[in-house]
């Protein structure tokens, strides 16, 4: 999610250290000091606004969630909603996706959540994608053994690339879902992109994969 600069977002992050772990590989291996209680965690890589962070720390209480953007301005948006809803269990981090190896120690997270991910379409940015196979490897480092990522997007070309992508590395397709709001799957919480492609009656696709 790429959105204007906003005059104030880093000042924004460093006053609030409750919520935005400015030094995060001072965490490493301490999530659950950081947090306070020995309760599984949940990481969003591309959190954007903090639509669903937020919204899935509301709805799971004894679960914690760190957002996790490289964008200023971004994270800074998604403060606004941790602050507004005084979330103890949510914690920030503007870091990048391909680094996550250097905050969390092997086995650290218990669940990863990709959302509305940049397609990047053309061949040559492939690397890019936050599904493609380096990333995997990332993720597979900080997941538990079997440890999975859910992914929904509403573009199609990086959803199929995804389910190959994930089953070329090995991993196992849990659950498929090829239109989710018509679906029967229960405790959707939507992104700000998401809300903004349902309301114009865009598919919404998703996954959960098993390494």
């Amino acid at each position: 999610m790429r959105v204007r600069k906003r005059k104030g977002a880093e000042e924004h992050l460093e006053n609030n250290p409750q919520y935005v772990i400015l030094e995060p590989e001072t965490a490493k291996g301490k999530w659950q000091q950081v947090f306070g209680n020995q309760n599984p965690i949940h990481i969003e890589v591309g959190s954007g606004k903090g639509g669903f962070i937020t919204g899935m720390a509301r709805q799971n209480p004894h679960i914690n969630y760190i957002g996790i953007d490289i964008q200023l301005s971004v994270l800074s948006y998604a403060l606004d909603k941790v602050l507004e809803s005084q979330l103890p269990n949510v914690r920030l981090l503007r870091v990048d996706g391909s680094s996550l190896t250097n905050y969390f120690e092997e086995g650290e997270i218990d669940l990863l959540y990709l959302n509305f991910s940049d397609p990047w379409p053309k061949s040559r940015h492939e690397k890019r994608r936050l599904t493609y196979k380096d990333f995997l490897k990332t993720y597979e480092e900080i997941l538990p053994e079997h440890g999975q990522i859910h992914f929904k997007t509403d573009n199609r070309g990086l959803f199929e690339y995804s389910l190959a992508s994930f089953s070329q590395y090995g991993m196992t397709l849990k659950q498929v879902w090829l239109d989710l709001h018509a679906s029967d799957y229960e405790g959707n919480v939507m992104t700000e992109y998401e809300a903004k492609f349902a309301n114009k009656g865009q598919v919404i696709y998703r996954v959960e994969a098993q390494f």
